[in-house]
């Protein structure tokens, strides 16, 4: 058994520890987009493959027997060619993931099935708007010039960030209720724009918005084809033992 990890969620990491505990034979790969990633227990590496055809290189040169993609839920082009790659290599694949959020009581929500169709909620008065959504399609919402921005990102941008009027904030998950309230309120947010990433680490911001009465525009998921998908650790190991009994 060897296994790639593609990674950069902290379902990725808790994955790494228990294959490291176990002397499961893995490796960890990042996309590289954060300039810090978080150290793994598992041998690894950074950046790109390449599209599909480096990563089917790769999982050949590498004697690669099953593929599990943890990658962030919006990762859409490294899913399709994860989808890809597993297809053409006859490797298994499964994709170990949070459940979307679900609206709760109280909750004021839009959805959306894109970040233009996000850009489009923002049409008429000045607001401040806290954009959750990472830094790579932050420049879409220059498009509405008349809100003031809250951005919270993981890194301190490299290049200045073409909104006219914004307020950054650097900050790493897992973040806390309390924390959210604080921050929503100290900057007097309007609305709040976010990816439906689901999960523990970033709900906070939803249920501080619940709590303040806040509408939220929620960019759901990419519609990916089927894929096994699973939520907790003991199913995926479960997963990596049968298949092998298999002999997949």
């Amino acid at each position: 058994m060897n296994i790639l990890i593609l990674g950069g969620t902290s379902e990725a990491s808790a994955l790494a520890s228990l294959l490291a505990e176990r002397s499961i034979p893995a490796i960890y790969s990042y996309a590289g987009r954060v300039s810090t990633p978080k150290p793994q227990p598992l041998p690894t590496r950074i950046g790109g493959f390449g599209g599909v055809d480096g990563l089917i290189a790769y999982l050949q040169q590498a004697g690669i027997t099953h593929l599990i993609d943890a990658t962030h839920p919006f990762a859409e082009q490294m899913s399709r060619h994860a989808l890809n790659a597993a297809a053409q290599c006859n490797v298994p694949l499964m994709v170990f993931t949070r459940p979307a959020w679900q609206p709760q009581p109280g909750d004021n929500w839009t959805h959306v099935a894109s970040i233009d169709e996000a850009v489009n909620q923002l049409d008429g008065r000045p607001e401040r708007v806290m954009l959750a959504i990472g830094r790579q399609h932050l420049e879409a919402f220059a498009a509405k010039p008349q809100h003031h921005y809250l951005l919270r990102l993981v890194d301190h941008p490299e290049q200045p960030i073409p909104l006219p009027h914004q307020t950054i904030t650097v900050e790493r998950g897992p973040f806390t209720t309390e924390g959210d309230l604080a921050l929503l309120k100290d900057h007097a947010v309007d609305r709040l724009v976010c990816k439906n990433a689901g999960g523990n680490g970033a709900v906070s911001k939803l249920t501080a918005a619940r709590a303040l009465g806040l509408p939220v525009v929620m960019i759901e998921r990419p519609t990916l084809p089927s894929r096994r998908e699973y939520h907790a650790l003991d199913d995926v190991l479960a997963w990596l033992f049968e298949s092998t009994e298999r002999g997949v």
